[in-house]
């Protein structure tokens, strides 16, 4: 079985930086999605946060974070799906992850995965796995991360990929 993987679109955050990073407009020809990101917030937070087709409700997940200091595995909903470094992190390094969706299209609810992690020249950086699902029967047609009253720093990108299996 022959994968491709096709760049959809790409998002930078430019001067000033930005409250999300967006995809809309998501075409519905492949099986599944594979968002990319690189990202550092410009405040304090740590967690970034999901909509799909502008929606946040009806997500649930479990969820994996180390921190250096221990292993914990806990409930999350849409509020915090991942993280990426903040404003007392090494200067100037960005944290990254992925995002991945099979059958975005399909009619039953949606599962998804999103590993991440904080770059740090430190003791501390986290680094989380999620196993998630959105409880909705609509196919995917937006994805927006989102850094709750706060902002995605300059240089932040996303690339959103469709993947075909033929």
């Amino acid at each position: 079985m022959a994968t491709t993987y096709k760049l959809i679109s790409s998002v930078t955050v430019g001067s000033g930086g930005a409250a999300y990073m967006e995809f809309t407009s998501i075409p519905q020809t492949y099986t599944d999605l594979n968002l990319v990101f690189s990202g550092r917030n410009t405040s304090s937070g740590d967690w970034f946060s999901l909509s799909f087709n502008g929606s946040s409700s009806n997500f649930t997940g479990r969820i994996i974070f180390a921190n250096g200091a221990g292993v914990y595995s806990y409930t999350r909903n849409a509020d915090e799906q991942g993280v990426i470094p903040n404003s007392s992190t090494t200067a100037n390094t960005f944290g990254n992850g992925s995002l991945y969706i099979p059958n975005y299209t399909g009619s039953s609810n949606k599962s998804y995965s999103i590993d991440s992690i904080t770059e740090n020249n430190a003791t501390t950086a986290y680094m989380t796995i999620l196993a998630g699902l959105w409880s909705s029967s609509a196919a995917i047609t937006s994805i927006r991360m989102t850094i709750s009253a706060n902002t995605f720093a300059q240089y932040s990108t996303a690339y959103l990929y469709g993947i075909s299996n033929a």
